[in-house]
């Protein structure tokens, strides 16, 4: 669904806010300079039923009716455009929905809402919507969103400011869980203290390669001296939806600079929803080389080693100057006692 909006005044749209997973969030615009603030939340048909969101799981071919609360909490009545687009997770892991401007592809073509509705001063009302979902729909999640926005500004510029919630969609059929760990970097950061060890660093892309959306779970694992010592931690990234991705940066701390380093990611899709399901991910296995050499140690006993050196050398030093000093002495003597 798509709020159509008169193309002259229209030239630059900018989505201000869309409530996506948290408690009735709060909308603010200025439409026709007057304060205006609205929430929305999904609900049954008495009103707000306390769900954060909308998940629900159906076959192709299933027709379901879902509801949505709109609390205006202004002083005066205003009219809200409702509509529905494709969900996505910005760079940050937050939700969000298409532009009002750009059009859907997916699960935000499966809802059908009325595309205004008007409430009154501090009214609360609820508005139906339809899910169909297509009878060839692929299984697995089709995330989409719902929205109320306004648009306020005048002339060339004017803002749509939006909010909502997510409506997490599930086709049914065999999910498939998949996760890959893409550009995977090892990095040693040294302290130049010999003394103290380092920390190894691991960036990775997880990619979500399956019909389902997961969160990656797993360990990273670095392995010293040839396989005699490992140390690790264990690992969890943000939700990732299908086709979307996400980079981590893990850091291993405590690792010394003796050489080969054997740097190991391991990650496992974790489904999440409501769907029960028994369905075993395989895990996705990357094993990286580095080297690092002791350069601290390496300088400390370069250091140690000259300062030896030195040592020894101006003993060496000291004692020809004290033997040189007594054959003077003693041929000093000689000469005062006459001696040849």
């Amino acid at each position: 669904m798509t709020v159509h909006l008169p193309r002259r005044a229209l030239t630059a749209l900018l989505v201000a806010a869309l409530a996506i997973p948290l408690t009735p969030d709060v909308a603010t615009a200025e439409p026709n300079r007057a304060t205006l603030t609205w929430t929305v939340q999904p609900a049954a048909v008495g009103g707000p039923d306390g769900r954060r969101w909308i998940e629900r799981d159906l076959d192709p071919g299933a027709v379901v009716t879902e509801h949505l609360a709109v609390r205006n909490l202004s002083d005066a009545s205003a009219v809200f455009a409702l509509s529905a687009a494709d969900g996505y997770l910005t760079d940050k892991g937050r939700f969000n929905m298409l532009a009002s401007d750009q059009p859907s592809k997916d699960g935000g073509t499966w809802i059908a809402v009325q595309k205004t509705v008007t409430v009154a001063a501090s009214e609360t009302k609820v508005v139906p919507f339809t899910i169909t979902v297509p009878r060839n729909a692929i299984p697995g999640d089709h995330p989409a969103g719902i929205a109320a926005s306004v648009v306020s500004g005048a002339g060339t510029v004017q803002l749509e400011s939006r909010v909502g919630f997510r409506v997490l969609l599930r086709a049914g059929g065999a999910l498939r869980p998949a996760l890959s760990a893409d550009h995977v970097g090892v990095r040693y950061e040294r302290s130049w203290n010999p003394l103290r060890s380092g920390t190894i660093h691991v960036t990775y892309v997880a990619a979500n390669t399956g019909n389902v959306r997961v969160e990656p779970r797993g360990r990273a694992e670095v392995a010293e001296l040839f396989g005699a010592h490992v140390r690790g931690r264990d690992v969890a990234g943000s939700e990732l939806l299908p086709g979307s991705n996400h980079t981590t940066d893990v850091r291993i701390g405590g690792v010394w600079a003796v050489g080969r380093l054997k740097t190991t990611l391991t990650l496992t899709p974790s489904i999440l929803g409501t769907t029960g399901t028994s369905t075993v991910a395989a895990p996705t296995t990357v094993t990286v080389t580095t080297w690092a050499l002791p350069w601290a140690q390496l300088v400390l006993t370069a250091a140690v080693v000259a300062l030896a050196l030195a040592l020894r050398t101006a003993v060496r030093l000291r004692r020809r100057r004290m033997t040189r000093m007594l054959e003077l002495a003693r041929e000093e003597g000689r000469r005062s006692a006459g001696c040849p």
